[in-house]
């Protein structure tokens, strides 16, 4: 047994042993019911470094649950921590996860199901919160846990490089092979055999699924089993390897990249490394604080049929089976997810903004339509730089175009061997069809070992 192999099974059995634990030997609670009244001590986990949106929704949380006294843990969250915690019966009244993780533990029963806890508090989900992220966070026709942030992709533009190649930012179309290969090769530089200049960044190990279902591939089917081998996704590994091929091949390629100083003053765009780069909505962020020395701008990542498309990925709030208080762990989450506790993130981001010189106010995305308009039209307003506020439309505009990563009780499995796939082709130890096939029965095997 390889390496990966034997990281699948250990995560899988990690898993299985948490099986008795759960209630009804390992599947899917049925209900849960929850009181709107919450009072009594709290305790919660896993909101490590929060910022000054975060301490402005947990103010606001403070102020709705008088009787509530919240104890807070700031580790950040670790799968292996919390299903060993959850087999002592020593977990916390809500965790905060990235929402991959969410399938897995609901079919395990580790995790309540949180439909009455939306009904107590007068919440529909599917109103409250754009359907691509609400989908992720269902599983067998119940919604397990409460989404918060929603990070859409795009394609963030250096228009100095762009420019100097004769390039225009329409030519940056994901959507039309022979034009993006064209803007790269145009952009492309290097120094010797190694690139100095990337045309065009993909960004394949951190936006896989991006790729994959902008190609009308799939990760899952409707059931949440792997289906990593669809023919769709091998479209997308053979293009993701002809637009590395075209920059000295993936190796190098991602050598350099891993080069670049992505945070500091020194970037890859103040240092003109890159024509093009997919990135989600926080870089620009990072950007923002360069924004004197940079000439960016945006356009949306575009599916195969040339239409703006992102994926709804993004953390949320769980409550673990064990939990001793879920009357204030629901009422406590749901009100980090109002309107109200976002505009109040909002006031602290404007609040901070308007502080600091030169900085610009990019806005928020939270997975809620009704608060992404309420920052927007209430703080997001012209900077002055045109650039900047066609990246920040651009990223809005995307928002409703957002495609469900899918619920499978192997999710995090799934992401880890469609990585896995993707390095393999990339770097051409296995055809794109081999390196799926690969994937897709590791995938399956976690998942088989998972649901048994």
């Amino acid at each position: 047994m390889g390496v990966r192999e034997k990281s699948v099974a250990v995560l899988a059995l990690a898993v299985l042993g948490l099986t008795a634990c759960g209630g009804d030997n390992g599947s899917p609670a049925g209900t849960a019911d929850f009181k709107k009244e919450a009072s009594g001590s709290l305790s919660a986990w896993a909101f490590d470094n929060a910022d000054d949106v975060g301490k402005a929704r947990m103010q606001h949380a403070v102020t709705q649950l008088p009787d509530v006294k919240i104890t807070m843990d700031q580790t950040p969250f670790d799968a292996q921590k919390f299903t060993t915690r959850a087999a002592s019966g020593d977990v916390p009244d809500v965790v905060q996860m990235d929402r991959a993780f969410v399938a897995t533990y609901a079919a395990q029963g580790l995790i309540k199901p949180l439909d009455g806890c939306f009904s107590a508090h007068g919440m529909d989900p599917k109103k409250q919160f754009y359907p691509a992220v609400t989908e992720q966070v269902t599983y067998q026709d119940k919604i397990w846990a409460v989404p918060q942030f929603y990070q859409p992709a795009a394609i963030i533009l250096n228009q100095d490089v762009l420019k100097a190649g004769g390039v225009s930012p329409s030519d940056i179309d994901t959507s039309d092979k022979t034009k993006l290969l064209d803007a790269v090769a145009k952009t492309y530089k290097s120094s010797g055999s190694n690139p100095s200049t990337l045309g065009f960044d993909p960004v394949a190990g951190g936006q896989a699924e991006l790729w994959i279902l902008g190609q009308g591939g799939r990760l899952m089917d409707d059931k949440g089993t792997p289906a990593l081998d669809d023919p769709a996704n091998i479209a997308a590994l053979t293009l993701l390897k002809e637009i590395y091929d075209a920059q000295g091949g993936y190796a190098k390629a991602k050598s350099f990249s891993d080069s670049f100083d992505t945070f500091g003053k020194d970037n890859q765009f103040v240092k003109d490394q890159v024509g093009a780069q997919v990135n989600a909505q926080w870089y620009v962020n990072v950007l923002a604080s360069y924004a004197q020395s940079l000439k960016i701008s945006a356009v949306p990542f575009k599916d195969k049929d040339g239409k703006p498309f992102t994926v709804a990925g993004g953390t949320s709030f769980v409550i673990p089976a064990g939990a001793k208080n879920a009357d204030a762990a629901c009422a406590w989450m749901t009100s980090l997810v109002t309107d109200d506790a976002w505009s109040a993130a909002g006031a602290a981001r404007a609040e901070k903004i308007a502080s600091t010189p030169g900085a610009i106010n990019t806005g928020l995305f939270t997975g809620s339509p009704s608060a992404d308009k309420l920052i927007r039209d209430k703080f997001v307003k012209a900077s002055g730089n045109a650039g900047f506020d066609e990246a920040i439309a651009t990223y809005y505009d995307v928002l409703p175009t957002g495609k469900s990563l899918g619920a499978s009780p192997a999710g995090q499995t799934i992401k880890t061997e469609l990585n896995n796939a993707i390095a393999s082709a990339l770097l051409g130890t296995k055809t794109p069809d081999k390196a799926l096939a690969d994937a897709q029965a590791a995938a399956k095997r976690a998942a088989d070992q998972v649901g048994s």
